[in-house]
């Protein structure tokens, strides 16, 4: 099992900037890849951004390429992302996910967590 809690969301002026915590626990967290998720209202949860468990390897969706950067600190079991020039498209909940597949992590992963509200004013 892998419990995961977000936090750091909030509002936010258009061009402005955020930065999103994800705190991972549970044996099943050593060795798993990690993502981040966001669902605006309406609208189906999408893939944002994803890392291996070494942090070699990042991954974005097309629109947070160059705004947003994703990141991890094994030690304290804890996944960032950093977000620049944020816009009010951006506005969704961020959700938290691991995987062991990095494969997975970008489609289906198998844990979540409850997520953290961004809202970029325009």
């Amino acid at each position: 099992q892998v419990q995961l809690v977000e936090s750091g969301g909030g509002l936010v002026q258009a061009g402005g900037s955020l930065r999103l915590s994800c705190t991972a626990s549970g044996r099943a967290f050593s060795g798993s890849a990690m993502a981040w998720f966001r669902q605006a209202p309406g609208k189906e949860r999408e893939f944002v951004a994803g890392i291996k468990w070494a942090g070699d390897g990042t991954y974005y969706t097309n629109s947070v390429k160059g705004r947003f950067t994703i990141s991890r600190e094994n030690t304290n079991g804890t996944m960032y992302l950093q977000m620049n020039n944020l816009k009010p498209e951006d506005t969704a909940r961020y959700i938290c996910a691991a995987d062991r597949s990095i494969v997975k992590i970008t489609t289906a992963p198998q844990y979540w967590g409850q997520g953290t509200q961004v809202t970029v004013s325009s």
